[in-house]
């Protein structure tokens, strides 16, 4: 363990530009996480630890990472989020799985919340999809508020980001039927939706909808149904009230 006090430290330039910068993440295969919380699910789920800052108590840390204590103002100044965290600490990215198999898929396009990205890792987890992919300009799994929002499920959900066509050819290769959640034309009801089989689910995003793209390729469209008087859903609702309608 060492003590770190200037803020011009490799280490802490290091891990503050992993919570500021996308590409920077990318480059470097590494995402940025803050919290206890946070920290001792990715211990209980064997996460791929590089480094770990801290001010307070010190933590247990598998051998090997590297650790460090730093003042709190500077822990504060690295944090992506300014909630007083007491660690800070970064993991490998896991090795881009693009291989969609048989099972059940939600599908985010454009979704550009990180909080509701992370929000869907997690319902996704909680009930037993095989998978959330990503396409077109949606928000970085990746990103400190979609990781924080994923409570942990970050660690242990499969995440796939793919171009759009690159996802519809992985689905006709694997013959899973893509249905498309939408507002107009003829839909068929949540309730109706067989939980049989392999399924693939697209939400896109809240102000447009999704694309022409998914919405032409679909098997089928797909609506919740609900109080007439309501206009839509939240998307992370959306996919939540979707999710659970095929897990039960």
């Amino acid at each position: 363990m060492e003590t770190l006090t200037s803020r011009r430290n490799a280490l802490l330039v290091h891990m503050k530009k992993l919570g500021a910068d996308r590409a920077y993440r990318y480059e470097h295969g590494e995402y940025l996480c803050q919290g206890l919380k946070l920290y001792h699910e990715a211990i209980k789920w064997s996460a791929p630890i590089r480094a770990v800052l801290f001010s307070g108590e010190e933590p247990e840390v598998p051998s090997g990472i590297r650790c460090a204590r730093v003042p709190k103002d500077i822990l504060e100044s690295v944090a992506p989020m300014k909630s007083a965290p007491e660690i800070v600490f970064s993991c490998s990215m896991p090795k881009q799985d693009d291989i969609i198999s048989h099972g059940r898929h939600i599908i985010l396009e454009n979704l550009q919340d990180p909080g509701n990205v992370g929000t869907i890792i997690r319902t996704a987890n909680a009930f037993m999809f095989d998978s959330v992919i990503l396409t077109g300009l949606a928000a970085d799994p990746y990103n400190p508020k979609a990781v924080r929002a994923s409570m942990g499920a970050i660690f242990r959900q499969k995440v796939v980001q793919l171009a759009t066509d690159e996802l519809l050819l992985a689905l006709r290769q694997a013959d899973i039927p893509l249905y498309s959640t939408a507002l107009d034309g003829y839909c068929l009801n949540l309730t109706e939706l067989s939980k049989e089989g392999s399924i693939a689910i697209a939400i896109g995003n809240e102000g447009q909808g999704l694309s022409t793209a998914l919405l032409g390729a679909s098997d089928k469209r797909l609506k919740i149904p609900m109080n007439p008087a309501c206009e839509s859903l939240n998307a992370a609702a959306a996919a939540t009230v979707i999710m659970w309608e095929l897990y039960r």
